[in-house]
């Protein structure tokens, strides 16, 4: 994932490296290009939301409560979330709470 927070404008890869230097980077799971899948399935992705996918997937099997995103087109959408829901409830898996970092904020007091 550090790939992908490593594209883009050279300067802002530069800052949002320097946060993420520091954290450990999660194992990728077996069952990951399954659930991805799954989920590209599920939400009818297209094809460039697969690393929402991948994103939500590794939350889920890295049991996150919380996965911040500024996407709310796939992610963050109500419905969907609805539905991602019903689908870990169906396969007892975890359930994070796909939200932008303004709500987050908006949760502490």
């Amino acid at each position: 994932m550090r790939a992908e927070a490593a594209g883009g404008d050279h300067g802002a890869a530069q800052r949002r490296l320097v946060y993420l230097t520091p954290l450990p980077e999660l194992d990728v799971p077996e069952e990951l290009d399954q659930l991805e899948a799954e989920l590209i399935r599920l939400f009818q992705l297209p094809p460039k939301a697969a690393t929402d996918a991948s994103h939500l997937g590794m939350a889920m099997l890295h049991r996150m409560d919380y996965l911040l995103t500024w996407n709310c087109r796939h992610p963050v959408n109500a419905t969907l979330q609805k539905d991602l829901h019903d689908y870990c409830r169906y396969h007892n898996l975890h359930f994070p709470i796909v939200c932008t970092p303004e709500t987050l904020i908006q949760l502490k007091p």
